[in-house]
C-alpha cells in the first residue's frame, strides 16, 4: 500500500457520520482496501459503503468525504467518490450527484448544507 493511499484512507475514516455519534471508520463505511491513489496520474478513487441499503444520508456522506479530500490533498488530484457497487438502493443517482462538479459546487454554496458537512468534518471528542 502506498503512502498516499494510507493518508487518504486515514483522512476519510475520521469523518463523523451525520446520524450517529461514530466515525465512518467505526461504522465500516470507509475501509482502506476501498481507497485507490495513483500519484502519477493524480487520481484518488474511494468507495464508501452506507450502513443500510436505503441510507438517506448517502449523498451527504459522499459529499463530506469529497470535501475532506479536496481540503487536504494537493489541488492536482482528481477525486472520485462513489458508493461500493451493490450496497445502496439509489447507488446510480448518488454516484451521479457526487461526480457532477457543478452539483457539488452548488451544494457547497448552500450555507445550511455546508454547516452540516463541516460538522461531519469536525473533530469529535469521545
Amino acid at each position: 500500500m502506498c503512502k498516499g493511499q494510507k493518508i487518504v484512507a486515514k483522512q476519510s475514516r475520521t469523518i463523523n457520520d451525520p446520524e450517529h455519534p461514530l466515525s465512518l471508520e467505526e461504522l465500516n463505511v470507509v475501509e482502506q482496501v476501498r481507497v485507490k491513489v495513483n500519484d502519477g496520474e493524480s487520481t484518488v478513487d474511494i468507495e464508501f459503503t452506507p450502513t443500510i441499503p436505503h441510507c438517506s444520508m448517502a449523498t451527504l456522506i459522499g459529499l463530506s468525504i469529497k470535501v475532506k479530500l479536496l481540503r487536504c490533498l494537493p489541488s492536482r488530484f482528481k477525486i472520485d467518490v462513489h458508493i461500493t457497487p451493490g450496497t445502496h438502493a439509489s447507488e446510480e443517482a448518488v454516484n451521479k450527484q457526487l461526480a457532477d462538479k457543478e452539483r457539488v459546487a452548488a451544494a457547497l454554496e448552500n450555507s445550511s448544507l455546508l454547516e452540516v458537512v463541516n460538522q461531519c468534518l469536525s473533530i469529535r471528542s469521545h
